[in-house]
């Protein structure tokens, strides 16, 4: 059976499916960090959603990429699973801003 990893590496071979995962590519790096600091707090979903105060289904939902939280909701997961929020802003392609 092919690991999922290695799917995805034959499929960004190709133009649409890279294309269609370059344009959700920031859902799926939110959705894994959600996933990530879960794991790290050592909490189920249903677990974070009672520390959160929402429902298990809503947790399901940020950790699948379809939904693009608000910031209270990525406050209230930070503080739930004992984490710091940090939102950046980074060059692209490592270019800095001309007056720097």
């Amino acid at each position: 059976m092919a690991r999922i990893a290695d799917l995805h590496k034959k499929w960004m071979k190709e133009p649409k499916y890279r294309k269609a995962y370059e344009a959700l590519e920031k859902e799926f790096a939110l959705a894994s960090a959600v996933i990530d600091a879960r794991n790290r707090a050592g909490l189920t979903q249903q677990a974070l959603a009672r520390k959160m105060g929402t429902t298990q289904p809503v947790v399901a939902r940020l950790e699948s990429g379809r939904t693009r939280p608000s910031m209270r909701t990525l406050e209230r997961l930070a503080a739930a699973t004992g984490s710091r929020l940090l939102i950046s802003f980074e060059p692209r392609h490592g270019k800095a801003h001309p007056g720097w």
